[in-house]
């Protein structure tokens, strides 16, 4: 998942970046209202993390201004504001969540995790097919029963065509699931890692849609 990231401390940016992008989602971090309003123009993100104390004005805005856009894109709200009332403007602001600082890292995963549950493309967080059995939430693959580790970028790619089995997903949006900005994407490294998915869960179940995508096959 694309992630986009609104926060002007560096110290908690650099560890909230880290950490996320750690567990297989491309972050892109900026630290303004403006910055964020630009990126969320030209680029798709699964999920927002927004604080609210920004230097060039309150998240709480951006976050209704986005909401005003018809823009649905969950949002989690990360902040030192602690008082029941900044809770309740946040969450009727149009957010998902509510995270007060400092919080564990690891609860920040989860939360991003169950938040992006309730956006699935589909219902189906557990997909069994042939021998295939894929556990989305908990990043889990068998083969034929047997357990099947997959790097980060692994999962990136098999979580994004999981989401809708048997739909192509375009190149373009299987990279952008890959890499943040500032990253450089090389053009044969959606090639190679569907060539190594391919090798694990067998060479005819990911499809190749020429001059379109790729497609998970689910019979």
């Amino acid at each position: 998942m694309r992630i986009l990231l609104v926060e002007d401390d560096g110290t908690i940016g650099e560890a909230v970046r880290d950490h996320v992008a750690a567990s297989s989602h491309a972050v892109d971090w900026v630290r303004t209202i403006a910055d964020a309003a630009a990126v969320r123009e030209a680029v798709e993100y699964g999920l927002i993390l927004l604080d609210l104390q920004l230097p060039d004005g309150s998240g709480i805005d951006f976050l209704k201004y986005i909401r005003r856009l018809e823009d649905t894109t969950p949002v989690i709200i990360l902040t030192a504001r602690d008082q029941i009332s900044h809770r309740i403007e946040g969450l009727n602001g149009g957010a998902d969540d509510y995270l007060v600082k400092p919080f564990n890292l690891d609860e920040l995963e989860a939360r991003i995790m169950a938040v992006s549950r309730r956006y699935r493309d589909t219902p189906h967080l557990v997909l069994r097919f042939a021998n295939i059995e894929i556990d989305r939430p908990n990043r889990e693959l068998a083969v034929s029963g047997e357990k099947v580790m997959l790097t980060s970028r692994e999962w990136a790619i098999l979580d994004i065509l999981a989401a809708r089995p048997g739909a192509v997903v375009a190149k373009d949006r299987i990279e952008d699931a890959l890499y943040a900005f500032g990253q450089e994407i090389e053009s044969n490294t959606v090639e190679v890692y569907v060539s190594r998915l391919r090798k694990k869960l067998g060479k005819d179940r990911i499809r190749t849609q020429r001059g379109l995508g790729y497609s998970l096959e689910d019979r």
